[in-house]
């Protein structure tokens, strides 16, 4: 696919790092000439420095024929602009980011007229993730195939839960309810288990499930914890508002802090379910004062990654029950496991994440069969929804008799509205789709699964 990044800053070359290697032809537009000459060093892609909602760059960047332009600068106007101009010039499609929430339903009503494919706001992205964390207490995080109908669960396996020195094969005997454990990761090495593989205190297991049977499991399994009541939110800013507006509305009790006098007074007034406090949170005589421990949940989200984990850090010290942490770079993620930061969330990662599985999805017409696609376990496992919609040698086998490559797994298959957790009896037919998951990267057919 021929696809034009416009705009590199964090998310741009989150996308740009994700998507080298997978053969597609990228062109960057920046307006910072060395930004583009770093990335041009470092990737294999053009670049054209200039703006990129100008209709002369847009043509010395080769947009008339583009797949796909993804327009991520810091301006929403720029980037509807830049996305409307890119249709004119005879892009097929586009996608913009856009944050402001004043746009919203404007943007929704008028995408088809703007020429605009999709639209991303990573702020009200994360707020959702983390709002799904909330919600779930016992997940650390999830993600759904095949239109909802597959969950793609991440527990942490806590002491005291039934699962310790189970190994995947009793643990099928055993659990009524079935699920496939599909990734796990213990420390810093990762795991595509086989059924000998046995679960310790302190892994982090994917499994995959039926969407309708995830409360079930986690009840027979001992993961369900008491539902989450009082959330406290450190940070204002946009994540903070679409989240407390999210809990609000759900009946949550919450409280968000937020330093800045003036647009305390803001969220106040916007917010008028949520209790809204001036004042530092990352200071501790505040949150004490405002009852952390008493909280069921905690969210740091300020600006700074540091004072989000030190401030996680006090919170799981008062034993508040869930905590998450916003964290913007890729540094620090070796170092959360060991200080306790069990949940986390990048905004770039999410909205990363949603881009290119759309890129994949549209991939599907020209040549890829992926229709949906997860990184998981900081980049190093890739889950996949493939569609078996051609006939291939491997087809009605049971998957026993099958060659699959080491270190992917067959983790579901989805047979029209039939969710089926495979065994080795279990068969791939025409028509079915498919997830795996693998450390293996860029595959874009189901047959690069097997040997």
């Amino acid at each position: 696919m021929k696809i034009v990044i416009i705009g590199l800053g964090s998310i741009g070359k989150t996308i740009l790092k994700n998507l080298s290697g997978e053969g597609h032809t990228i062109t960057i537009i920046d307006e910072e000439k060395n930004r583009i000459e770093k990335l041009i060093e470092k990737y294999d892609v053009l670049g054209v420095v200039g703006n990129g909602a100008s209709m002369e760059i847009q043509n010395e960047a080769g947009v008339a024929g583009a797949d796909l332009v993804i327009a991520l600068t810091r301006s929403d106007e720029l980037n509807i602009l830049a996305c409307l101009v890119a249709k004119k010039v005879g892009a097929k499609n586009t996608i913009a980011r856009v944050r402001n929430p004043d746009y919203r339903k404007q943007i929704a009503e008028m995408k088809d007229d703007l020429g605009i494919s999709m639209v991303v706001n990573p702020e009200r992205e994360t707020a959702s993730e983390i709002f799904n964390i909330i919600n779930l207490p016992s997940v650390a995080q999830i993600e759904h195939f095949a239109e909802g109908q597959v969950s793609l669960v991440e527990v942490v396996v806590q002491k005291g839960c039934s699962l310790i020195g189970e190994t995947l094969v009793s643990l099928g005997r055993k659990l009524t309810t079935k699920v496939l454990i599909c990734a796990v990761r213990r420390g810093d090495e990762v795991i595509i288990p086989s059924g000998n593989f046995q679960i310790c205190e302190g892994d982090r297991i994917h499994f995959t499930s039926n969407a309708k049977m995830l409360g079930d499991f986690l009840a027979e399994a001992g993961l369900v914890r008491s539902p989450l009541k009082k959330v406290m939110i450190v940070g204002g800013g946009r994540i903070g508002f679409y989240l407390a507006d999210s809990l609000a509305k759900k009946r949550y009790s919450v409280k968000l802090i937020e330093s800045d006098m003036a647009h305390a007074e803001e969220l106040a007034e916007a917010l008028p379910r949520v209790t809204v406090v001036c004042g530092n949170g990352t200071k501790h005589d505040l949150l004490m004062e405002e009852g952390i421990e008493a909280m069921d949940a905690f969210v740091a989200l300020t600006d700074i990654d540091e004072e989000n984990i030190i401030v996680s850090m006090f919170a799981n010290k008062k034993n508040v029950k869930k905590t998450i942490t916003q964290i913007k770079s890729d540094d620090l993620y070796g170092m959360l496991d060991e200080l306790g930061i069990d949940n986390n969330v990048s905004p770039k990662q999410v909205v990363a994440n949603m881009i290119i599985s759309y890129i994949r999805a549209l991939a599907n017409t020209v040549g890829s069969n992926v229709l949906t696609l997860y990184r998981l376990v900081n980049n190093q496992v890739e889950a996949l929804e493939f569609s078996a919609k051609k006939q291939e040698r491997f087809y009605n086998k049971p998957l026993k008799d099958l060659k699959i490559k080491k270190d992917c797994l067959i983790a579901c298959i989805i047979r029209q509205n039939e969710v089926i957790i495979p065994n080795g009896l279990s068969e791939i037919r025409l028509g079915d789709n498919v997830v795996v998951v693998t450390t293996h990267k860029n595959f874009d057919d189901l047959t690069d699964v097997f040997e």
